[in-house]
């Protein structure tokens, strides 16, 4: 049955993909982020769903009259340039024939994030695209968060699978990354029982992301829950409110978790510390080395062998334990210098979004959405510094929503839309009257 349902919400989204090529990339991320056809148990599990919404979507967008052109901005240079760059190292990866494989995954998702800056370009796009978001890693977070909830924190919650966020501290990071765009679209809702629920899904990915047991998680739920308590205008409130929360977790999280938050002081005692310790000193010996670093998926015993110092076998997990190291063992300096300024320029913009629409009624929503993508992306730098995420699609999405949001930022106000819109709106509210008038 669920294979079924699965195959026809496809089939369904792929109809909507011929008549609207954007529709293409909600389904693109419904099938990224939710993985639908990995909870299914018959033929759907293996069908090739990301493959053919990819081909549909390229065929009708190519075949539409959607902008042919991305957002002329100098963050979309340093993206084909970041791209080019992995290209680049790829050629001369010390694994090349993995290299290779990562690398079309890698291009796979880029794919996707250049095609949504192209078409995403007004606010009903953008929420439906936060909508799929939303709805397909919350799936996960609301269900584990209440699981979470009702077993006092003792299991871990896992994520899609076949996925980046399928992996327990993966998928609270994700989680986290997720909660300030539930914030920001329970703002765009109008009945009281909608932000309501809206409220307890996010609590209860709160309380999914602590159940994780992530020390990634906990630094960055401390990070985001640091920088919006500076950001806010009610210090005091916001305090009290903090406390308050601290101590119901206390009071409920289970030792185990203190535990393992404990070995963040006690590190040198720690394996798994000790592990992600090895992976960095790895990934800054072969960034020395190798000026394109030592291309994709270059964790093996052989490369730890020869650039690690004293290395054993049974000595660690083969993975580079943190977006930034990721990126440095692989692409080297100039590849973590790309990735830095990436995501340093999405900040940034970020803020100027604040500052060009604050005088503007009707760009609030740009300004309100761009200060929630800041602490998705606070919780993805913090929360990924232990985590090898760097390739994530999600926080990629976030950046090409940025960069969208700056350009609606600074394109002009179409005053004649407006009035348009405006006189419609009367007629509406005119035409209901009549109607009621003619009922009574």
């Amino acid at each position: 049955m669920r294979d079924i349902l699965v195959t026809l919400l496809f089939a369904f989204g792929v109809f909507q993909t011929l008549r609207k090529p954007h529709a293409g990339i909600l389904v693109w991320s419904w099938l990224a982020y939710m993985n639908p056809h990995r909870l299914c148990y018959g033929f759907a599990y293996s069908l090739p769903l990301s493959y053919i919404i990819a081909l549909v979507t390229t065929m009708a967008y190519m075949a539409s009259h959607e902008r042919k052109s991305l957002p002329k901005d100098k963050l979309v240079v340093l993206i084909f340039a970041f791209i080019a760059w992995m290209t680049l190292t790829t050629q001369f990866s010390m694994n090349p024939s993995e290299a290779n494989d990562y690398l079309i995954r890698v291009l796979k998702i880029q794919f996707p994030i250049l095609l949504t800056m192209a078409m995403f370009t007004s606010k009903q796009r953008i929420h439906q695209l936060l909508w799929i978001i939303i709805g397909s890693i919350g799936y996960f977070g609301v269900k584990g968060g209440v699981f979470t909830v009702l077993s006092g924190g003792g299991y871990h919650v896992f994520g899609p699978p076949e996925s980046f966020i399928e992996e327990n501290n993966s998928l609270a990071v994700a989680e986290l990354m997720v909660i300030p765009l539930m914030v920001y679209m329970r703002g765009q809702l109008n009945t009281v029982w909608h932000r309501q629920l809206m409220l307890f899904c996010v609590i209860a990915m709160t309380f999914s992301a602590l159940g994780s047991q992530s020390r990634g998680a906990f630094l960055a739920i401390s990070a985001v829950g640091g920088y919006f308590w500076l950001q806010s205008k009610r210090k005091l409130p916001m305090a009290l409110g903090l406390i308050v929360l601290i101590v119901l977790l206390y009071l409920f999280l289970p030792a185990s978790w203190y535990q393992r938050m404990d070995t963040i002081k006690t590190y040198d005692q720690d394996e798994s510390a000790l592990g992600r310790i090895r992976a960095w000193t790895l990934a800054f010996n072969i960034a020395n080395s190798h000026l394109l670093g030592g291309g994709f998926q270059l964790w093996t015993i052989e490369v730890y062998k020869a650039y690690l110092p004293g290395f054993t076998q049974d000595m660690s997990a083969f993975v580079a334990h943190s977006i930034y190291f990721h990126v440095l063992g692989e692409h080297g300096w100039i590849g973590l210098g790309l990735f830095l300024v990436i995501f340093s320029m999405a900040w940034r913009y970020c803020s100027q979004i604040v500052t060009l629409c604050k005088n503007n009624e009707d760009k609030k929503w740009a300004s309100d959405l761009a200060k929630m993508i800041k602490l998705s992306l606070l919780a993805y730098l913090s929360g990924g510094a232990f985590l090898s995420l760097s390739y994530l699609d999600l926080s990629w999405h976030l950046v090409a929503l940025v960069i969208l949001l700056k350009e609606i930022a600074t394109r002009p106000i179409d005053n004649t839309k407006a009035m348009t819109d405006e006189r419609v709106s009367v007629w509406r509210e005119n035409q209901k009257k009549i109607s009621a008038s003619l009922t009574r």
